[in-house]
């Protein structure tokens, strides 16, 4: 191999492990800085670091438990992912979820006794249209009001926690729910079955193929590339004619529709109807997921069982350890903390990268001019 070969060869592996960077840079010093709060208080890092990962992946029990958590980070996670390709930042994913597993929980009611094959699409379509148009309403703000998305959606969300809170404590409570208010519990046909052989609802299935179908959309289509567009240069898309606003609109609802769809397996495959339980913070964890992620939809599936296993491992933490549960709440905001911090490098990441390609594709032509010479 010849030394022009080499440094090619080494261009182009610097290319592919320069988007990793600020992750794998993130996940450093989240681990340093958790290891550093675990020894003030004077607990083994090292057996808790190691109780994390047993926790999350040591047998089939941890398994099955990281892959229902995962299953609505997956979702969650896609209503961050995909207003972010449009240069949106919105975290109003607990809200959606809220709105669309309320969605789900009252249509049932409200129609009369269809089948299963005929209602749950019912109940899912409900679900995306209600988490839909939540954050849709956030792009309509941002485009037609100039609020900014990040304030409007966390604020919309809490909208809709209060709300959800309201309706299923007052008009929509279920009479023989006593201490614990919920919705009228869902007949048993319109419960969700787990995966055959496992613990895991089909939630997990609908988020993986969610995210490959955001992907495939995203890379691949006509409307992928115009947002890409859009979230490069708002002013280029306008002068190229894109219509702005129609695709603002479109990536907030596909984005809602996602976590509206997370909110309806929530209710029709874990709890069986719509309650406080439903507000697990699943919305606020898909940030996490999408920005460990960088908002890819490929990477979200990866990165939502990882943040799982971070959530699935607490109880083990408590009870051999005596740390308290929120112990990995902890380590979540510690890698967000830092997640956000080297954001700071990609503009340079990325202009190196853009200096390394164009070395890469002259590398061909001093090749054959060497050779020429030879």
């Amino acid at each position: 191999m010849t030394p022009v070969m080499t440094r090619r060869l080494g261009l182009r592996l610097g290319i592919g492990l320069t988007p990793l960077l600020p992750t794998l840079a993130a996940l450093c010093g989240t681990l340093l800085l958790f290891v550093l709060f675990l020894a003030v208080q004077g607990k083994p890092a090292g057996d808790a670091c190691l109780l994390i990962f047993e926790g999350a992946f040591g047998s089939m029990f941890a398994w099955q438990n990281t892959l229902q958590r995962a299953a609505p980070l997956l979702l969650t996670a896609l209503c961050v992912a995909l207003p972010a390709r449009v240069g949106l930042i919105v975290i109003g994913g607990e809200g959606a979820l809220a709105m669309g597993g309320l969605a789900a929980a009252v249509l049932p009611s409200c129609l009369p006794l269809w089948p299963a094959w005929l209602m749950l699409p019912a109940m899912a379509i409900a679900a995306m249209l209600a988490g839909g148009a939540w954050i849709a309403l956030c792009g309509a703000l941002r485009q037609w009001r100039g609020i900014n998305e990040t304030i409007s959606s966390l604020l919309l969300s809490y909208l809709a926690v209060a709300l959800f809170k309201h309706l299923v404590e007052g008009p929509l409570r279920d009479p023989g729910s006593l201490n614990k208010p919920s919705t009228t519990p869902l007949p048993d046909i319109y419960l969700i079955n787990a995966l055959p052989g496992l613990e895991v609802h089909w939630g997990l299935v609908w988020g993986v193929l969610a995210c490959i179908a955001a992907w495939v959309f995203l890379r691949h289509s006509v409307a992928g590339f115009a947002m890409a567009i859009v979230g490069g240069n708002v002013r280029t898309a306008k002068l190229v004619g894109l219509p702005v606003n129609r695709l603002v609109l479109l990536a907030c609802a596909l984005g809602g529709a996602a976590a509206g769809l997370a909110g309806m397996f929530e209710v029709a495959a874990v709890q069986g109807s719509a309650s406080s339980a439903l507000l697990a913070g699943y919305g606020f964890s898909g940030i996490l997921v999408a920005f460990a992620a960088r908002q890819n939809p490929l990477a979200i599936v990866v990165c939502a069982i990882v943040i799982g296993g971070v959530e699935a491992s607490g109880s083990l933490l408590q009870r051999r350890l005596d740390l308290p549960d929120a112990t990995t709440l902890v380590l979540q905001g510690l890698l967000f903390c830092n997640l956000l911090a080297w954001e700071a490098i990609t503009g340079r990441l990325t202009a190196l990268r853009l200096r390394w390609q164009q070395q890469v594709q002259v590398a061909p032509h001093i090749s054959a001019s060497e050779a020429s010479h030879v």
